[in-house]
């Protein structure tokens, strides 16, 4: 039998949904309160020390403490880590470490917490002690609360337990709490997405600014040939030539991408793993060669639901059409703002669209996306203000590409594909199996699914924009035979564009909460995991207004 951790019980109370992020799909995430949580819990968790008395042994004259104390019991189902023991004159009292102050509240505790230390009385009181209360140690006030084992909190314990039972036996998220206070301060907020998930679900509702609107940390960028990426205490070394290039934090670093022959270290491969940080290689042509991504274990649930609706031809088609139709949109809105004399070519777009939204099989879905994206690209040279032969465009190649706005739009592609791969790995999803884009060896499917609503977005706008700007001129390119390559200072300056591009917040259209570009993939790669788990009924591509 599995016994519910007593933690558990605290959490199902204050949360079902949350209770479920974290036991039932192995969800995470750090925020200032679990930080500090851990830091109060540090010395009651450095392994058991003192003694627990027998049961039956006689009353001592002095009370004893024992710390870490841990028991279980099957007709309980239940399991506890005790922070500390405390036993005098024949009785027993279980003590929980809290991080923050007494609450204002008549009863001293929140439910949560109250049942907590109730689960770990009734769990003594299992093993044959006599526990007249428990007590709540508030690190933050520096004060004790004695919470009173009444029948009505005792009842209230057991009921928590079977609902944990309950909730992992069905495999099944419970919906999310509505307009609650709760949500503020949740470290899994930006992995639930409440509000959000609710305004899906009722076609209303306003949705709150509840996650932070960019995420923790910067990438970091090797581009320099030849380079060593070592690293050295806490810290990212980057060296060229036996001279220190560079050095950042690796708490500051969200992600590590080498571009050509730089050699990294085991070290800081595994330091990179440990912390979930993903490595990206791209040749000195653009390629994305491949990924280090962090072994992760979590959202197991809707990756079985991702290879089943990849299985079913009507789930995996309405997933294609959302997809389709966001880029197609999202390529006309390109258009309209930034070209000139492209009126028909953007009415055009409309009706594909709308045609796309209509396909009834995916082969039909791939004809009418191609026949879209040949017009755009015909009218796309339209948007550039810079002109002369050397940003001439007549249509998109590749493999090499053979002109300067066919190199930087490969190398955009490039970075994006590791944006989306990144994004659904670290959401569960698997990057490989697909909607719109077929299982093939080598191609990240689903990362090339959820990147076609933001190639207009997030590529072909950073394009025009290092175009338009004068950020990339003929001098940052070199021609050859088989075609056309950035310099290296063409490449860093493309880069601190694309950067610049995903940091960019931006107000998400459905939502109406402002973040970075780089948190809204992380929202959308959500909400595929949401629709094919069921929790929400339709996927929404991203349309930018």
């Amino acid at each position: 039998m599995h016994l519910i951790p007593a933690r558990m019980i605290n959490e199902v109370t204050y949360c079902p949904r949350l209770f479920a992020l974290e036991h039932l799909d192995g969800e995470w995430a750090d925020s200032a309160d679990t930080v500090r949580g851990r830091t109060v819990h540090r010395r009651v968790d450095h392994g058991a020390r003192g003694q627990l008395p027998e049961p039956d042994d006689q009353p001592d004259e002095a009370p004893s403490i024992a710390r870490s104390v841990q028991l279980g019991d099957e007709g309980l189902g239940m399991i506890a880590k005790i922070d500390l023991v405390e036993s005098t004159d024949g009785f027993v009292v279980p003590v929980d470490y809290k991080k923050g102050r007494v609450p204002k509240v008549a009863e001293g505790a929140y439910l949560p917490e109250r049942v907590q230390i109730a689960a770990q009385a009734l769990l003594l009181r299992a093993h044959g002690y006599d526990v007249p209360h428990g007590v709540l140690y508030f690190a933050g006030s520096r004060r004790r609360v004695t919470v009173e084992l009444t029948d009505e909190l005792l009842d209230a314990t057991r009921a928590a337990v079977a609902q944990a039972r309950a909730i992992l036996d069905s495999q099944q998220l419970p919906p999310p709490l509505v307009d609650s206070p709760k949500c503020y301060g949740c470290s899994l907020v930006g992995i639930c997405l409440p509000d959000e998930t609710n305004q899906l679900r009722q076609g209303s509702g306003t949705v709150r600014p509840l996650a932070p609107a960019q995420e923790q940390g910067l990438p970091l960028y090797v581009l320099t040939r030849g380079a060593k990426v070592s690293l050295r205490g806490g810290e990212i070394v980057v060296k060229a030539r036996d001279e220190e290039v560079s050095r950042v934090r690796l708490s500051e670093t969200s992600r590590v991408v080498i571009s050509g022959a730089a050699s990294v270290t085991t070290p800081l491969m595994a330091k990179l793993a440990e912390l979930g940080i993903p490595l990206a290689l791209h040749s000195w042509g653009h390629r994305l060669v491949g990924q280090m991504l962090p072994a992760g274990g979590h959202n197991v649930l809707g990756r079985i639901a991702q290879h089943r609706a990849s299985a079913d031809p009507a789930a995996s088609l309405a997933l294609a059409r959302a997809f389709v139709t966001g880029k197609i949109a999202n390529q006309r809105v390109v258009l309209r703002r930034n070209g000139q004399g492209v009126e028909e070519v953007v009415a055009h777009l409309a009706v594909y669209a709308e045609d796309a939204a209509k396909a009834t099989d995916v082969n039909q879905l791939l004809g009418i996306e191609g026949v879209a994206a040949r017009a755009y690209f015909q009218a796309l040279p339209k948007a550039f203000k810079a002109t002369g032969l050397a940003f001439d465009f007549t249509g998109r190649n590749r493999r090499p590409p053979k002109d300067p706005v066919n190199a930087m739009l490969s190398f955009a592609y490039a970075c994006l594909t590791r944006e989306c791969t990144n994004v659904l790995h670290g959401v569960g999803l698997d990057p490989w199996v697909g909607f719109l884009h077929r299982p093939r060896p080598g191609k990240p499917a689903l990362a090339l699914d959820l990147m076609e609503e933001f190639r207009a977005v997030l590529a072909d706008s950073v394009v025009l924009t290092a175009i338009n700007n004068g950020v990339m001129t003929p001098a940052h390119f070199q021609q050859h035979s088989l075609g056309t390559a950035m310099t290296d200072a063409g490449r860093r300056g493309f880069v601190k564009a694309f950067e610049r591009r995903l940091s960019h917040e931006a107000t998400h259209p459905l939502f109406g909460t402002r973040m970075s570009y780089r948190r809204i993939l992380e929202v959308q790669a959500r909400l595929i995991a949401k629709a094919v788990r069921g929790d929400i009924p339709a996927y929404p591509p991203y349309r930018v207004r």
